[in-house]
């Protein structure tokens, strides 16, 4: 399914609608420096055809020949690769081993394009066959190129591009590409086609094998079945294996709007046919752009207004849309998640995972917090090198899957909270949408009453929330009774207090009276001692432990009641500022 849908998009992008992919036998590849030949074979010059992006200069893309997958041994590329096997420039102090790469190069132009009449073929070839690297050293590009392990090309002069693109060459290379050997059923196209022992190599999977890595992938015996080698195992004809691996090497490069990271996952996305959505999707979930805050925003509010008022069009609702997860793992690529459903579909989840994380907030928290931002906040020492393993792939999965959230996100949350000693809005939406989520999923067999509400609920009565309640409300009066106070009982209680109520609420409640006799205003006084009578009414006695689920309320309930101070404080405010004027 994964590698049908990979090859599917092959063809819609390459059909001519949309931004073309490479053809069959060649990919798109950075070339750093180009030598440029007259007609007889001649260098006239070593073309530097980096362009400068900031401090750095980067390599530019052409359509090359489909490279060879790299190991230790000598494979070479055909018309272009490094200096050394290109120049048999030594790079790596291993004279034996270049000597070797140069001949391999220029063997392979020989044997596959040496009989082609092509006069920018016949000039590389006279090139190569009286190459003096001393000659090259009065060229001003020379002393990069030597530095450089990019990748160098030929250019014939009076051309606009690389000998590879001359139309000749272009064709007998397409040609050679087509040869069958043995022929097979493919797995992913269902078409008699060559099967390929070994799949071009995948590249941008954060974390892989900067040389690339496979998907598809049998190299010990363990793997193997029948007596057949490698790829043979799981027959994917080389057709079907060059558009899937051509697609998604195209998702995951660099500058892809339809990628983005979040933990160890990069994740991709695409359509059966083209869509804002595949634009708009990471604007919906990672960070904003510095130069552009509220990009994220202003989108979200639009996915609301489609969402709300019907503003997907039939096509939608037809149109699938498909998510993948991919995960470094050794020599392989791991798939942490495949998510599959319709534009309309990711764009309700989407509006839903929003919802969930809905909360009471100051005006200073984001609306809309990225995946990213609430990770972070659940990470130790609040750094994303210390985002737990698999716990971003995991909630990715629930967001895009419409599925409850992983319990170890709920787990990394509360001991966050129990570790900084305070709940911020990041933690408390979370907390809020993980019970959410679990119990709509099963409420018959949640410890929830019902799902928890944006602001403060008095009528709940879980034991968590009004313990959680409770703690703010005794922090409240000390802060109260004592302005301007360094730290409050939060920072030595909170812990104890939302895992084991029994062995700190009965010295809280004793400090409460003697914070409640020094409260200036008897009315003050008398507001709280109702509230506390709320609070503690149907409450028989303080648990000795509270399980996670209780936990986490405690932290609703505490950031609750907190949020609801900080809103009638300011009401009072200005009620008292009216009496007196």
């Amino acid at each position: 399914m994964i590698l049908q849908s990979l090859s599917h998009y092959y063809q819609r992008k390459a059909s001519g609608g949309e931004n073309e992919l490479a053809p069959f036998g060649f990919e798109r590849k950075g070339i750093e420096f180009m030598l440029l030949l007259d007609r007889e074979g001649t260098l006239i010059n070593i073309e530097d055809i980096r362009e400068q992006q900031g401090k750095k200069k980067v390599a530019r893309e052409y359509l090359m020949p489909q490279g060879v997958k790299k190991t230790s041994g000598i494979a070479a590329n055909l018309l272009w690769d490094n200096a050394e096997y290109v120049l048999g420039l030594e790079q790596k102090g291993k004279p034996e081993r270049t000597e070797h790469a140069h001949v391999e190069f220029m063997r392979r132009i020989r044997t596959e394009l040496g009989e082609l009449d092509d006069e920018g073929i016949q000039a590389v070839l006279r090139f190569l066959e009286v190459l003096d690297l001393s000659h090259l050293e009065s060229f001003p590009a020379w002393p990069e190129l030597r530095e450089s392990t990019g990748n160098l090309s030929f250019r014939l002069q009076g051309d606009p591009g690389p000998v590879c693109q001359r139309p000749g060459v272009v064709k007998a290379i397409e040609q050679a590409a087509e040869i069958e050997g043995n022929k097979g059923i493919c797995l992913v196209s269902g078409d008699h086609d060559e099967p390929l022992a070994t799949h071009p190599a995948i590249k941008g999977v954060w974390g892989a094998q900067s040389s690339g890595a496979n998907i598809v992938s049998f190299n010990l015996d363990a793997f193997r079945s029948w007596g057949k080698e490698q790829g043979h195992n799981a027959p994917v004809g080389k057709h079907a294996a060059f558009a899937y691996t051509t697609a998604l090497n195209h998702l995951l490069r660099s500058d892809s709007h339809q990628r983005f990271q979040i933990g160890d996952t990069s994740t991709i996305f695409w359509a059966d046919r083209a869509t804002q959505v595949e634009t708009d999707l990471p604007d919906w979930l990672r960070e904003p752009p510095s130069d552009d805050p509220d990009r994220n925003t202003v989108k979200i509010k639009a996915l609301y207004e489609s969402v709300r008022k019907g503003g997907f069009s039939p096509d939608d609702d037809k149109n699938r849309f498909y998510v993948l997860g991919l995960a470094p793992n050794a020599a392989r690529i791991a798939i942490r998640f495949w998510e599959v459903g319709t534009v309309a579909d990711i764009s309700r989840r989407i509006v839903q995972h929003f919802d969930d994380l809905a909360i009471d907030r100051s005006p200073n928290d984001p609306p809309y917090p990225s995946l990213f931002r609430l990770l972070v906040h659940v990470a130790v020492l609040g750094k994303a090198d210390n985002i737990p393993p698999n716990i971003g792939g995991d909630f990715m999965r629930a967001v895009l899957g419409g599925l409850p959230y992983p319990y170890t996100l709920l787990q990394a949350a509360i001991r966050r909270n129990r570790a900084e000693r305070r709940v911020d809005c990041y933690r408390a939406a979370l907390t809020k949408a993980c019970l959410n989520r679990r119990h709509r999923a099963n409420p018959s067999s949640s410890p929830l009453e019902k799902e928890i509400n944006v602001s403060l609920d008095k009528s709940r009565t879980e034991i968590g929330y009004r313990l959680g309640r409770l703690f703010a409300v005794l922090e409240k009066v000390q802060e109260d009774a004592q302005p301007g106070i360094n730290a409050t009982i939060r920072d030595r209680y909170y812990g104890a207090a939302s895992s084991s109520p029994l062995s700190v609420f009965s010295t809280l409640m004793k400090l409460k009276n003697h914070h409640l006799s020094k409260l200036e205003n008897p009315r003050y006084a008398a507001r709280y001692e109702k509230l506390f009578g709320e609070i503690l009414d149907g409450i028989e006695a303080f648990p000795a432990q509270m399980p996670l689920t209780e936990q986490g309320l405690f932290a609703i309930g505490y950031y609750h009641q907190r949020q609801d101070f900080y809103t009638k404080h300011d009401k009072e405010t200005t009620e008292t500022q009216g009496e007196q004027a």
